[in-house]
């Protein structure tokens, strides 16, 4: 097989992306030296609207349109994503050829004034993304108010150091990646926040018909990444996630063994399901959907279908 002369990365334009796009082409750069690696920076549609939730406005969808677009007209070879930013129902003609090596999957406090959620008085304001963070802060926490929080990172500091938010919740993996680790006052505990599938990886989308590309990019695959991505997108999968479930859904391998804990809630937090399940490595996917129907089987589609019924996508 040739060596590929040169690439071309499409990727988001905010400064958390480019970082992400920038890892992959050094890597590239790294393994093919003679190789010219190219950015080419886009403006999706989620980066445009920031006054609505995602759940509102479409979904993790809005990030990745334009992106495969210049996949499809050949204007780019390959495209970088949060694999946690990613549908789970991707369909032909892409597919993702890679996961890379995952950062820290956790949640982040982050804060002016409190070290801990637990620190917040009765009333303050939390702001977050995710209904998956709201839906488990709010059952822990129901004195405090959960409000949304949209926009690239410094975005969302900067509302927080404005004195808009008493205290934000972070993916820690893009704060490190940003050297903005001394933002984090606390790791929130898998056990207390339950991560999103794929949190912290990195994954490559390609067209389905690039074999050279498929090739290409096979070093930078992960294996315990990949499985563990397997599993918990499995779950997200079965249960239909998107931004307009709080799911969660969170896989560790330990000497051979995957274990992988699972929940569904409401976004108020009344209600949460959970479930969890070990097996070997090599059965990943099959734990996941496991899991998921544990979920199903404790009344995951109640919720569902509530979720559904009161969901009304905007314009």
């Amino acid at each position: 097989m040739s060596l590929p002369q040169r690439l071309v990365i499409a990727t988001r334009a905010s400064r958390l992306a480019l970082w992400q796009a920038e890892h992959v082409r050094d890597r590239l750069r790294t393994l093919y030296p003679a190789c010219a690696v190219e950015l080419l920076t886009l403006t999706t549609r989620g980066d445009q609207i920031l006054d609505r939730t995602l759940s509102k406005v479409g979904g993790k969808g809005l990030f990745v349109k334009e992106l495969e677009t210049a996949l499809l007209d050949g204007r780019a070879d390959l495209a970088v994503h949060c694999l946690k930013d990613m549908p789970v129902d991707l369909q032909a003609p892409f597919e993702l050829c890679a996961v890379l090596d995952r950062a820290d999957p956790r949640d982040a406090f982050v804060s002016n004034r409190y070290d801990t959620l637990a620190d917040l008085p009765a009333g303050a304001v939390v702001g977050t993304s995710s209904l998956r963070r709201e839906s488990q802060i709010r059952a822990r926490f129901p004195q405090l108010v959960v409000k949304p929080l949209r926009g690239n990172l410094d975005t969302r500091l900067g509302k927080l150091d404005r004195g808009e938010y008493d205290a934000i919740v972070l993916a820690a993996a893009g704060l490190n990646r940003l050297g903005l680790a001394d933002r984090i006052r606390c790791l929130l505990d898998p056990a207390d926040c339950l991560p999103a599938a794929g949190q912290g990886a990195l994954t490559i989308e390609i067209r389905d018909d690039r074999d050279d590309m498929r090739a290409w990019l096979a070093p930078l695959n992960d294996a315990t990444a990949t499985s563990i991505s397997l599993a918990e997108r499995a779950v997200s999968r079965r249960l239909g996630g998107s931004c307009q479930v709080p799911l969660a859904a969170y896989a560790e391998i330990d000497d051979g063994t995957l274990t992988l804990r699972a929940l569904v809630a409401s976004p108020d937090g009344t209600r949460t399901l959970r479930a969890e399940r070990s097996g070997p490595v090599d059965q990943a996917q099959a734990i996941g959907e496991a899991v998921a129907a544990e979920l199903f089987d404790a009344g995951a589609q109640a919720i569902l279908d509530e979720l559904l019924q009161d969901a009304s996508p905007e314009d």
